[in-house]
């Protein structure tokens, strides 16, 4: 019985959707997009989404490039909000890989709030979020959820963007 009305069975994505998904992003790895673009104070989802050609936000898979290396593979729903949260996001929620990488250099036993209330922290956390914006992003327009959620393993794994992506669940 499928799930979530997914139109596959796991054999056909493991053996044909997710190896062609694979080839469809690597491709766009090609030739990704900067990261700044989705981060510039005063242009928002509408004026990315007319630069790419569409008319309204997508899900899909994203990978996110520093120098060209795959560092980070996320999904969402909502492609350009959420690539636009990585760049302008003021918390845990909205920039969870800043706030991630940001504990590397403050290791703390303090919640996801008190830590964003600390300056210490901030300052750091706000100097990741910068550096993300020197990053590359590489995307696919995906849509049936399954599919995407299986890919965004399947990806980082591909790739092996171990050092931010986990699949621990709280």
């Amino acid at each position: 019985m499928p799930i979530d009305s997914c139109p596959h069975t796991f054999r056909a994505l493991a053996n044909e959707m997710l190896p062609a998904d694979m080839t469809r992003m690597r491709r766009a790895m090609s030739s990704p997009l900067n990261m700044l673009d989705f981060g510039t104070r005063g242009i928002g989802p509408k004026t990315i989404l007319k630069k790419l050609d569409k008319q309204e936000d997508f899900s899909g898979c994203y990978v996110l490039l520093d120098g060209g290396v795959p560092v980070y593979v996320g999904i969402s729903r909502s492609i350009v909000a959420r690539l636009e949260s990585h760049m302008k996001g003021a918390d845990y929620y909205t920039a969870t890989l800043a706030y991630r990488m940001a504990v590397v250099d403050f290791p703390h036993k303090l919640t996801a709030n008190e830590a964003m209330k600390d300056a210490e922290f901030m300052r750091l956390f706000s100097a990741k979020r910068d550096l993300l914006r020197t990053f590359q992003v590489a995307f696919i327009e995906m849509h049936d959820p399954i599919t995407m959620c299986l890919f965004e393993v399947y990806c980082a794994m591909e790739l092996d963007t171990a050092t931010w992506n986990s699949f621990r669940t709280h």
